[in-house]
């Protein structure tokens, strides 16, 4: 069972305009929504895959047993999420057709108490005990200690369980020295973390950080994984353009699925290429376009950084 983490679970709302303009009214031709958060859609994605799955993390409110309830309905993911009081925050990504481009708004997350923090962990550490990886993913609500991470990859490790991080800011830099297995930052992110925007650099810099691999996401250039085995540049054949909510969350799904599968790095990082291309090309947020990952897989260019 691989478990993914979502301190701040979200009911992802996407709404479809022909062109999205600042100061005017727009008819939303498509609403969808999903339950969300970056640990969910790992989970959903890697269920997709075939792999056994359990979301844990805070659920609340209306927006909570809205998300419980669509997360019910998916085959191979368990629902392990610790009720809170506040409600489960909303993410809006408005896409507009004209640009190929999306816009998104996301809200904070509702306060979590130390009683439910301490829940929380109780449960966590339950769960690692039947785990063969973890993921731990997104931003942390409110209440929740910045060093959560760190705390989290320590009990991880502590069990034996390998463990992907993929967060932001203060976060990350602290989860990062409490040496993480794989750590999954954007170009952004990890320059903000070792203050280098030369990416091969910056990974190097991640790792002597803590993290004992980094894979860089750069975005249309595909990733940039700097592991104990070696280095590699994985692109894919060409730009997407789409609904790029997600995209991230499939490569860590398909970099956790070759971990599962003990795959070799190139394989692991081909997949998580074309999981990420494939989700820009779906229509929904958090979801992957199966013919055109099932496409990519041949068409992915992996080389020696």
């Amino acid at each position: 069972m691989i478990l993914t983490v979502t301190l701040n679970t979200a009911l992802d709302i996407t709404y479809r305009v022909r062109s999205l303009r600042p100061h005017a009214s727009h008819r939303v031709s498509e609403v969808a929504e999903r339950p969300g958060g970056k640990g969910v859609n790992v989970a959903r994605v890697l269920a997709a895959l075939g792999h056994e799955v359990t979301v844990t993390g805070f659920a609340g409110g209306g927006t909570g047993r809205a998300v419980r309830d669509r997360l019910a309905g998916t085959p191979g993911l368990t629902d392990a999420l610790v009720p809170v009081a506040g409600a489960t925050r909303r993410t809006i990504a408005v896409a507009d057709e004209l640009a190929g481009d999306t816009t998104q708004l996301n809200e904070p997350g509702p306060q979590i108490a130390p009683a439910e923090w301490g829940a929380f962990l109780d449960r966590y550490e339950e769960l690692l005990d039947g785990a063969s990886a973890v993921a731990l993913c997104g931003s942390l609500p409110p209440g929740v200690p910045v060093g959560a991470y760190a705390n989290l990859v320590r009990l991880a490790r502590a069990q034996g369980v390998p463990v992907l991080l993929d967060t932001s800011g203060e976060p990350l830099r602290r989860g990062v020295a409490a040496r993480p297995d794989i750590i999954k930052p954007n170009a952004d992110e990890l320059a903000e973390l070792t203050g280098s925007h030369e990416p091969l650099r910056a990974t190097r810099d991640a790792r002597r950080r803590g993290a004992r691999t980094v894979v860089a996401s750069l975005g249309p250039d595909g990733l940039l994984a700097d592991t104990p085995e070696g280095r590699w540049h994985a692109t894919p054949p060409a730009p997407e353009f789409g609904n790029p909510t997600g995209a991230g969350d499939s490569a860590v799904a398909g970099l956790l699925s070759g971990l599962a599968e003990h795959l070799p790095w190139p394989d692991r990082l081909t997949r998580a290429v074309a999981l990420s291309a494939a989700t820009v090309r779906s229509r929904t947020a958090g979801d992957f376009d199966r013919a055109a990952y099932e496409k990519l897989l041949t068409r992915v260019a992996v080389t020696a950084a």
